[in-house]
């Protein structure tokens, strides 16, 4: 396969997985919004928002307050920022298209439907309401167009180039929701133990686990028990070593099975990250040490990102954060 090929399929991968955790992020947001009396207390949750789904200091360097309106256009349509919804999905779509002779007909319709038919938020009248159907449907149609690669697609090198993209994505906006979340709770010392449910309970919503974490843990939301679960639960699909170990397993699939003399740095790498989510004791972790192993592990996912595409020959994004 054309090194072109790969680079398409991978970054269709991380852009359709980057839109819908973003979009993820800014729905639960939104309903915080509905329940929130405080206006400082929403001010910080939205620079935290900005700081999972963009960058914080562009943003205020381009507008320079937070403001609802201004904040959720930045995060879903604006061209002033290059991780926005609409530029994600834009690219996602662009990658299917140039690659559409080796993907499910389905696959590109999805994409392609979601591109011509969905209004931006706001443009059907009500907008928050407009923004609420905009997320739900591009969430929606990330996770089928997810249903149709496990469906349709052959176990072939194509797939595992998105699968890839998909994984290592994933992992990172883990790592970075759990890093931003403990800055959070380690700067209201203070107010820990009235605060510090909450807010586990939007790392758990963020990541779209509430419900599995509940069913096997008492609703006490401790922290150690929910990042024990987000970063190492090895049956839940957006932990940390779920993600991780899906990576390695597709690198051994498109690999057969073998540890060629150009993939060796590639391995050693994936050895190295999993030994560090396993040896690590997340539950005798002081919150510093804790941000110190989330700081660590975002580095070692884009140094992973970056030695798989330099030993698969795959473009870097044009600018990276």
């Amino acid at each position: 396969m054309l090194s072109r090929t790969a680079d398409a399929l991978y970054w269709m991968g991380r852009n359709t997985e980057r839109a819908e955790n973003n979009a993820r992020v800014l729905n639960v947001q939104l309903i915080h919004m509905l329940e929130a009396k405080d206006r400082n207390v929403l001010d910080r949750d939205w620079k935290e928002v900005l700081e999972i789904c963009a960058s914080y200091s562009d943003y205020m360097e381009k507008y320079g307050r937070l403001e609802t309106k201004t904040i959720v256009e930045y995060l879903t349509t604006s061209p002033l920022n290059m991780n926005a919804m609409k530029a994600s999905m834009s690219i996602a779509r662009d990658n299917a298209r140039t690659t559409r002779d080796i993907l499910p007909a389905e696959l590109w319709e999805v994409l392609n439907e979601f591109h011509l038919d969905q209004p931006g938020p706001g443009e059907d009248g009500d907008a928050m309401m407009g923004t609420k159907d905009y997320l739900k449907t591009l969430m929606r149609t990330s996770m089928t167009a997810q249903g149709v690669i496990e469906s349709s697609m052959s176990r072939g090198v194509p797939y595992t180039f998105i699968k890839v993209g998909k994984w290592l994505e994933r992992a990172e906006k883990t790592a970075r929701i759990l890093n931003v979340i403990c800055e959070k709770e380690r700067s209201d010392k203070g107010d820990v133990p009235r605060n510090s449910y909450y807010y586990w309970l939007a790392a758990l919503r963020f990541l779209n686990g509430y419900d599995a974490f509940i069913k096997e843990n008492p609703p006490t939301m401790e922290s150690g028990q929910v990042l024990d679960f987000l970063i190492k639960k090895e049956t839940f699909p957006r932990s940390i070593a779920y993600c991780v170990s899906h990576v390695r397993e597709a690198i051994t699939d498109l690999e057969g099975g073998e540890v060629r003399h150009y993939s060796t740095r590639l391995f050693d790498l994936l050895e190295t990250v999993e030994a560090d989510i396993h040896e690590t004791a997340i539950g005798d972790m002081e919150m510093e040490e804790l941000m110190t192993f989330l700081d660590h592990f975002q580095r070692q996912c884009m140094n992973l990102s970056q030695v798989f595409m330099e030993t698969y020959y795959l473009t870097p994004p044009v600018a990276v954060r």
